[in-house]
């Protein structure tokens, strides 16, 4: 509100009051979303379960289930704590805690190792067949992970696109990176399967098996993770050149400052 819009129906102290507020409110810095902390991911999510499963699962520490669950507590507890300070459930956050919830569960009911090799592939590989059922529906997938109004300005690239009559040849395009991302998921899904059915060896219940879980956990980041995220990153790149070629816009007019 300003001074002009109640001249007269106003007192001064309440203008004076109404525009300190004001000028407060353009002057405040706008409070910035929560940045994951990179050290905290690992440490939490890979560090500290690897560490616990494998060093202190012994009858002279933790023991193996005890050691499964503080392991495992890390990693659920971290997921959670994202989950509370973004205010929303995040798909992706809520499927990891369930995984983990799942692995738990299954190492402490002591089944047999082939049930974690078939979760840890049947995760990525729904996935990879929600992001290709999704290219069906009004909702691909594609959206959600990369085009959105989060990472691009999508207002003004469509605006950009009818202009230039290559809406067609941009839904071809997010056709073509629903694709590479699903394929991602399904080069996850078939990792997983191999890591954990070269690693888990031993019996469920036993000091060797969680040593086993626990190399299976540090090995995930640079067999799984990493190259998941580099194709994601190469779809990405694809994305915005595509985006730059069909819209005319320069990189820095499509992406959405934050």
């Amino acid at each position: 509100m300003t001074d002009t819009d109640h001249p007269k129906a106003q007192a001064p102290e309440a203008i004076s009051t109404e525009s300190t507020a004001d000028n407060a409110a353009q002057t405040a810095p706008a409070q910035q979303p929560h940045k994951e902390s990179l050290l905290a991911n690992l440490l939490l999510n890979i560090v500290i379960p690897t560490v616990i499963l494998t060093k202190l699962s012994g009858d002279d520490w933790l023991g193996t289930k005890w050691a499964i669950v503080v392991a495992l507590a890390f990693p659920i507890i971290y997921g959670l704590r994202d989950l509370q300070r973004s205010g929303k459930v995040n798909f992706f956050s809520a499927l990891g805690i369930f995984s983990i919830l799942l692995t738990g569960g299954i190492s402490l009911l002591e089944l047999e190792a082939k049930y974690i090799a078939i979760k840890e592939a049947a995760i990525p590989g729904l996935l990879g067949i929600a992001t290709v059922a999704s290219l069906y529906t009004r909702w691909p997938l594609v959206k959600t992970l990369i085009y959105n109004d989060r990472i691009l300005d999508t207002g003004r690239i469509a605006r950009a696109l009818r202009t230039r009559g290559n809406e067609s040849a941009f839904d071809r395009t997010l056709l073509h990176a629903s694709w590479m991302i699903a394929g991602s998921f399904f080069m996850s899904s078939v990792l997983n399967y191999l890591l954990a059915e070269m690693l888990l060896k031993s019996p469920p219940g036993t000091e060797a098996f969680n040593a086993e879980l626990g190399k299976m956990t540090a090995l995930s980041f640079p067999v799984i993770a990493l190259p998941a995220t580099i194709i994601l990153m190469l779809v990405l790149v694809f994305l915005f050149r595509r985006i730059t070629t069909l819209t005319g816009l320069k990189l820095e007019e499509i992406v959405n400052e934050q």
